[in-house]
């Protein structure tokens, strides 16, 4: 900057700005106006060759100054007077004198930055000040801590001293007890041993004592299955010795229709059927799984004999197999539903006769069902079979001819009602599937007979209803499937029993020699 400044004093520019400025004064008035704009616009360029050196100057000089320095003197100075240069120089006005130098404005200026400059170092002298004393103070702080700091060092020197001479004194005690526990257990071994040795025996006679009692158990549950064996095969050996001595005491030859007739209708409900077989007097003593067993059996027994018979009493008056099969299975679920109606009945009255022995007792229910097993011959089997011809005779289902009597049945119905009876004591309790024309046809409770159609998916009638513990099928039944036995069983229903039009066969050709019975299997066990 410094080397610009010089050159521009000794170049001259100025005087020679002048002179031609004198000159140009005195031949203005003699000058045509191309020469006095020729010399305006030198003394112009002269003016702006001087000026963009001094500007150079100006900008070398705030590069010096740093970002801050000289800014206020440009603001106040600088902008202010090219402002008001400009914008006379704009309006084509001469400049005003009474515009103030640049000179003029730093002078006025420079007291008020004087004073700023003042309180901005009387601020920082403050702060300046505020910070020694912090200083000082954190000095004073630092040196307290440092005192502190030593006195913790001793203190903690005597307790670690303190805690290394109690240790010492411990270790010394622990030695002293370990030599005398050592001394007290070679003198105290001999016993200990003695007496461990007790507690092996004890343990080992304890344990030998607890096997035995197992083994006991086992076996007293071993010798109980097996009586309940003995007795399940002595009732099977009971009903099969019933069943023979009944076939032998049958007339091989077949008796006439008239004496048949006869027979049935002088005989009375009470006194056509014979008594069935009693019950073994080991029944209240068999478990409920033996007692199932044994109604299990009969049941199939039923199946397989007792219906065979029933429908060769029947065919001696109907021709029919449709109508002698739905009359023996509407009166095998007849039975079921007497059966388990008298179950209810005698188990109330039981109730009611055991009730004041047992007041406050929780067992009373198991002594209830004890007694009703243990006293299942009490049972009127009589009472029930009566209700059940009852309910068959209006049952509108059954077409048969004036001839027949259900009396014929009444063993075989005394035999499902005992069976019935029986099951409802068994826990859970066993009960018939309940069975309509036209449902459709299920291959887990039922198999279709042998003359059914096995494409055909409704039931047309029943043969054997299947026997269910809770949900589940414990044997299966039997059922005729054939096609269009929805509107067939409709058509049943709306159909009333009529006696006049079923016609009358003579002896000769219902002869039991005649009869051909089902081949079908006994129903299938699912337990």
């Amino acid at each position: 900057m410094a080397e610009n400044l010089r050159r521009l004093a000794s170049n001259e520019a100025l005087r020679l700005l002048q002179e031609k400025l004198e000159s140009w004064v005195k031949e203005y008035s003699t000058n045509s106006c191309d020469q006095n704009l020729n010399n305006c616009l030198e003394l112009i360029e002269q003016v702006a060759k001087v000026q963009g050196q001094l500007f150079g100057i100006l900008t070398t000089t705030a590069q010096e100054g740093g970002r801050n320095d000289g800014v206020e003197t440009i603001k106040s100075r600088l902008l202010p007077w090219l402002e008001a240069s400009f914008t006379a120089a704009s309006l084509g006005r001469p400049i005003d004198n009474k515009v103030p130098s640049l000179q003029d404005t730093f002078d006025r200026d420079r007291p008020k930055e004087q004073s700023l400059r003042d309180q901005d170092i009387e601020q920082l002298s403050a702060s300046l000040s505020a910070t020694r004393n912090q200083i000082n103070q954190v000095q004073d702080d630092l040196a307290e801590t440092g005192k502190a700091l030593e006195e913790t060092k001793k203190s903690s020197a005597i307790s670690l001293l303190a805690a290394e001479e109690e240790i010492n004194q411990l270790k010394k005690q622990l030695k002293s007890l370990q030599a005398q526990e050592a001394a007290r257990q070679r003198s105290s071994a001999p016993r200990h041993q003695e007496q461990y040795r007790t507690e092996q025996k004890g343990l080992t006679r304890q344990n030998t004592d607890q096997r035995d009692t197992e083994a006991y158990g086992v076996y007293e549950k071993q010798i109980q299955g097996l009586k309940d064996e003995i007795a399940v095969l002595s009732g099977d050996k009971s009903s099969r010795q019933g069943r023979s001595a009944r076939n032998h005491s049958r007339s091989p030859e077949p008796q006439s229709y008239s004496d048949n007739y006869s027979q049935s209708r002088s005989a009375s409900p009470s006194t056509a059927v014979a008594k069935v077989r009693s019950p073994s007097p080991n029944r209240s003593k068999l478990s409920s799984v033996a007692r199932k067993a044994a109604l299990l059996s009969r049941f199939s027994d039923a199946y397989s004999q007792a219906r065979l018979d029933a429908q060769c009493l029947l065919r001696r008056c109907i021709d029919n197999a449709e109508t002698v099969q739905r009359i023996i299975y509407i009166a095998t679920v007849e039975a079921f539903h007497v059966a388990k109606m008298a179950f209810r009945h005698f188990k109330i009255r039981v109730r009611k006769s055991m009730s004041p022995s047992y007041v406050g007792s929780n067992d009373f229910e198991n002594a209830v069902m004890d007694y009703i097993v243990c006293h299942l011959d009490l049972y009127d089997s009589q009472s029930s079979v009566n209700d059940v011809i009852r309910a068959m005779n209006v049952n509108p289902k059954i077409s048969f001819p004036p001839e027949v009597d259900f009396c014929l049945l009444s063993d075989f119905i005394q035999e499902m009602c005992c069976i019935a009876f029986a099951m409802q004591s068994l826990e859970p309790p066993l009960d018939i599937a309940f069975g309509a024309d036209g449902e459709i046809f299920n291959d887990c409770k039922y198999r279709r007979s042998y003359d059914s159609d096995f494409t055909a998916p409704l039931v047309f009638y029943h043969v054997w209803p299947a026997l269910m513990e809770n949900d589940c099928v414990i044997m299966k039944g039997e059922a005729v499937t054939k096609r269009g036995a929805f509107w067939n069983s409709v058509r049943s229903l709306s159909r009333c029993r009529s006696r006049s039009l079923s016609p009358i066969y003579p002896h000769s050709r219902i002869g039991l020699s005649t009869i051909s019975r089902s081949r079908s299997p006994s129903p299938i066990r699912w337990f």
